[in-house]
């Protein structure tokens, strides 16, 4: 799945917030914290956790680092998780003030969210443009 979203802030400065992901709080919906758990600077093979709230149920997972093309984009992929998934954050310069986002997120559910696989698609998709919006709105705000 993939969302796209035109800022209008220089693309160095929306980077600086898509790869600090002790962020996504701020901007993604039914985050409840994400946290660092290996040292700055932003590497491959940082790592963070986050907690999340996702249909009533509190989902902890564990992040790794795994592409980074500095100022341009940055791949996550899930360690430890009932939803084992892939995002690339990537952002590209539009003009000095204006960039465009793009998310593209795979990955399939397991455990308990496994039943509701196709459902969690649309529930998926629906959240990430929501939270790609808010991203917008806090940073031309």
């Amino acid at each position: 799945m993939q969302s796209s979203i035109e800022i209008d802030r220089p693309a160095a400065d929306v980077f600086a917030v898509i790869s600090d992901f002790s962020r996504n709080p701020e901007w993604q919906s039914g985050m409840q914290s994400a946290v660092w758990t290996s040292d700055p600077p932003l590497r491959i093979g940082s790592t963070y956790e986050q907690v999340a709230r996702f249909l009533g149920r509190e989902v902890v997972t564990s992040f790794e680092l795994v592409a980074l093309d500095p100022g341009r984009s940055v791949t996550i992929e899930s360690r430890q998780s009932s939803f084992p998934i892939r995002v690339t954050r990537a952002v590209e310069p539009l003009s000095p003030d204006r960039c465009r986002v793009t998310a593209d997120v795979a990955g399939e559910p397991g455990g308990f969210f496994r039943v509701f696989g196709p459902l969690l698609r649309v529930v998926a998709q629906r959240s990430v443009r929501g939270d790609y919006h808010r991203l917008k709105e806090l940073l031309e705000t």
